[in-house]
């Protein structure tokens, strides 16, 4: 059991998901030191169980340490804020905090065009408001690779570079990883990311992730797919089911051995010869794990709080236990609650938020 000194400011929240919450790992909060609009975390410490094999000298050190749960994201400006309520949220929940390991991916192209902090101004900012935290930021190098690509999806947004990142991370992240969690940047967990992690992929799966086999899952690629007798193939002898990639555990080994990344730019170069889907990122993964994918429980993916993609709609968390909320859709809670029309599921996300001041004339900052 982890050692508990700190009343927690999120005590509403911890009761309305208590069936989630289980042993936790506690903070101490430091002296603030803040970046530019966001106070600083407290600083979040292992339980007693908690194994580390070696102390580490900076955050950025000890990638390749044993017993590390590598979590990866990416970061713009955009969802930045976003990002770092995950990451509190991660740690504030985890029982062994000290032992994950961030694996951030940012793109110097909107670097260069000055729309996003530089990869490294990123580590800067995300050290100032996480002292104590072991992670790394990677260039996402292959963005002009990705831009030949893409191909127009039903919403704008879908079309960042960026959204493909995670069909990169074999390549991006340093070899001695083996396995990863992937996670988008509107979500926040309320449970211990040390059992997601544990999580055995076993045989020859790649990916596990939550499946929801009650979805439509023709819906998610065009007539021309369908009707194509060498493009519908590839699904035949499966039981493909619908999944979200905004989580995932990846096994990046198996996936550098099988060449994953270069199936999924196979059907890419497809689309854009002859479309196929409409939704971005997502329906290449479908084509190339569809009834392929480990079954994780659902709990780990409560999906489309964000509302519609069309309508800016409010949902209700589904029945059941629940270990992260996923605000994907086209509402984004941080952006309805500085608009004062929140839904109801966004207060669950408001405590995680790290950011405070307002740039100027009373308007908020990009990051």
């Amino acid at each position: 059991m982890v050692r508990c000194r700190f009343i927690s400011s999120f005590v509403l929240v911890s009761l309305l998901l208590l069936p989630t919450l289980a042993s936790r790992s506690f903070p101490t909060k430091l002296d603030a030191n803040p970046s530019p609009g966001y106070r600083e975390a407290p600083v979040y410490r292992n339980g007693d169980q908690c194994q580390i094999s070696a102390p580490r000298d900076s955050g950025e050190m000890g990638v390749c340490r044993p017993f590390l749960v590598h979590v990866a994201m990416t970061l713009d400006s955009v969802y930045f804020r976003g990002s770092v309520a995950a990451v509190n949220s991660i740690l504030r929940h985890a029982s062994c905090p000290e032992n994950i390991f961030f694996h951030f991916v940012a793109d110097p192209a909107s670097s260069a065009a000055g729309s996003s902090p530089t990869p490294d101004e990123f580590a800067t900012i995300l050290r100032s408001i996480f002292p104590s935290l072991a992670f790394k930021v990677y260039p996402f190098n292959s963005s002009d690779r990705v831009k030949n690509l893409i191909s127009s999806s039903i919403r704008q947004a879908l079309d960042n570079p960026l959204n493909y990142a995670r069909s990169y991370l074999a390549e991006i992240i340093d070899p001695c990883v083996s396995r990863v969690i992937y996670l988008d940047s509107d979500i926040i967990v309320v449970d211990d990311i040390q059992k997601l992690w544990s999580t055995a992929l076993t045989g020859s799966t790649v990916i596990g992730a939550p499946q929801y086999c009650h979805a439509n899952f023709t819906k998610y690629f065009t007539n021309q797919f369908w009707v194509r007798p060498d493009f519908s193939k590839t699904f035949r002898g499966k039981k493909p089911c619908y999944f979200n990639t905004g989580v995932m555990i990846m096994d990046l080994d198996k996936w550098r051995r099988g060449d994953f990344t270069g199936k999924i730019e196979k059907w890419m170069e497809i689309q854009r010869e002859t479309r196929i889907y409409e939704l971005g990122s997502l329906p290449p993964f479908l084509l190339v794990f569809g009834g392929e994918v480990h079954a994780i429980d659902d709990r780990w993916n409560q999906h489309g709080l964000g509302g519609d993609n069309v309508v800016n709609s409010c949902r209700s968390l589904h029945p059941g236990p629940v270990s992260l909320l996923h605000w994907s859709g086209k509402g984004k809670p941080w952006v309805r609650l500085d608009e004062r029309r929140p839904c109801p599921v966004d207060h669950l996300w408001e405590p995680h938020d790290l950011y405070r001041q307002r740039g100027h004339n009373g308007r908020r900052a990009r990051w």
